[in-house]
């Protein structure tokens, strides 16, 4: 049910953004998502990618600061308040959600991923409700 994330630490000046995705081209690596937060002095690229490991290996390898984190990508209808129905049942559980961004899918649900504080709670109280996940595998084949 978890995914894996590849978040990349992007000194804050012209171009270096662009030198990470050419890296993951020059791998034949696709980008499903991708969010990117910024500071005064760096940037926070998260990603989901066809394949986090050679993603990750290939960007550390080309000097930049890389690494995988665990989140959950949760499928939800296109439909008015679905996102909040989610968010609503991460609040009772008295999980704090740290970021969130939208994942595109070749099906019909709406997707969000999420890095919740405590993954494990979130991921059985998500589980309970009966939300569907999206897996590895899944991301591998978008």
């Amino acid at each position: 049910m978890f995914i894996k994330q590849v978040s990349v630490f992007l000194e804050n000046s012209a171009g270096r953004l662009q030198s990470a995705l050419k890296v993951l081209k020059n791998e034949n690596i696709n980008i499903v998502s991708l969010s990117l937060a910024d500071t005064n002095d760096y940037g926070m690229l998260r990603m989901i990618v066809s394949d986090a490991e050679r993603a990750k290996d290939a960007l550390k390898a080309a000097g930049l600061s890389a690494h995988l984190t665990d989140v959950l990508a949760i499928k939800l209808p296109h439909t008015v308040g679905s996102l909040e129905h989610v968010l609503s049942e991460v609040a009772d559980a008295g999980i704090n959600v740290e970021y969130m961004y939208a994942l595109s899918t070749k099906d019909e649900n709406a997707c969000i991923v999420i890095k919740p504080e405590n993954a494990e709670a979130c991921a059985k109280a998500l589980e309970d409700k009966k939300f569907d996940f999206v897996t590895n595998e899944e991301v591998e084949n978008f």
